[in-house]
């Protein structure tokens, strides 16, 4: 009997710092780049958080916190991580974006704005060309292994926000900013082509009215918009997704614990 309760005594600390590490990792599963998408189902990214649970919990049990005796303190332990997770998935997620909102961007510039589709990211009217951007993010991250680094920077987090001590709300709002203003700036520079055509095929189209006023410009300027768009897109696609790559390389290489 003694053995026994010893076993038990022993398994309990481990079974709570299983739930903390759990409550981190499974947090922010709900929202990391490749791993977090909607297209994965639940039961998938359930299955991936609890399976790295043991891989972390030989490394990082002796830095966590015993078990508390009062139920309050155990809700604020897994408030606090299941907060850290979300706020460490949010950063990586942020910059993912960049190129669905590209992708919003380039269709209003195509004339593709008014074909809409279910889009779990940007929202339920999100256009269909930014749906395929954002497919395309998914993608790359989870063809090229890039899923790993913010994996990498949520096991490397426990030396910078220690497990049990509050979310620095005030850096956390800073830091969700920054990569916020990152993204959206990411997102215009991957857009920029589009943009740049749009305008000098309107100033073209200004220049045909003037010029050709019994020309009927409008029937002109969609089948041509729509077609030299594509074209465009087909030109640019390759490069557009390797400046997209390096930028979350190097984004990612600045979550906190990375590296």
């Amino acid at each position: 009997m003694p053995t026994d309760q010893a076993l038990l005594d022993s398994l309990a600390p481990l079974a709570f710092h299983a739930v903390l590490i759990f409550a981190r990792v499974g947090a922010a599963m709900m929202l990391l780049p490749g791993l977090g998408e909607a297209e994965i189902p639940a039961s998938i990214r359930l299955a991936i958080a609890l399976a790295l649970v043991p891989l972390l919990l030989p490394l990082l049990s002796p830095g966590l916190p015993p078990v508390p005796e009062q139920p309050a303190d155990l809700v604020r332990l897994i408030t606090l991580e299941t907060l850290a997770g979300l706020w460490l998935g949010g950063l990586a997620r942020l910059i993912l974006l960049a190129l669905a909102m590209a992708g919003q961007v380039a269709a209003l510039m195509l004339g593709l704005s008014s074909v809409l589709t279910q889009d779990p990211a940007l929202g339920q009217g999100g256009t269909a060309l930014s749906r395929l951007f954002g497919m395309l993010a998914a993608l790359l991250v989870l063809s090229t292994g890039l899923y790993a680094l913010p994996l990498s920077a949520l096991a490397g987090s426990y030396a910078v926000l220690t497990a049990g001590d509050p979310l620095p709300a005030g850096l956390a709002a800073e830091s969700l900013a920054a990569m916020g203003a990152e993204s959206l700036a990411l997102a215009l520079r991957l857009a920029a082509p589009f943009v740049l055509a749009a305008v000098l095929f309107n100033l073209a189209l200004g220049l045909l009215a003037r010029l050709a006023p019994q020309v009927q410009v409008y029937f002109v300027a969609v089948p041509a918009q729509i077609l030299g768009g594509l074209a465009l897109l087909g030109l640019v696609a390759a490069p557009l997704l390797a400046v997209f790559g390096a930028a979350l390389v190097e984004a990612f290489g600045r979550l906190p614990g990375a590296g």
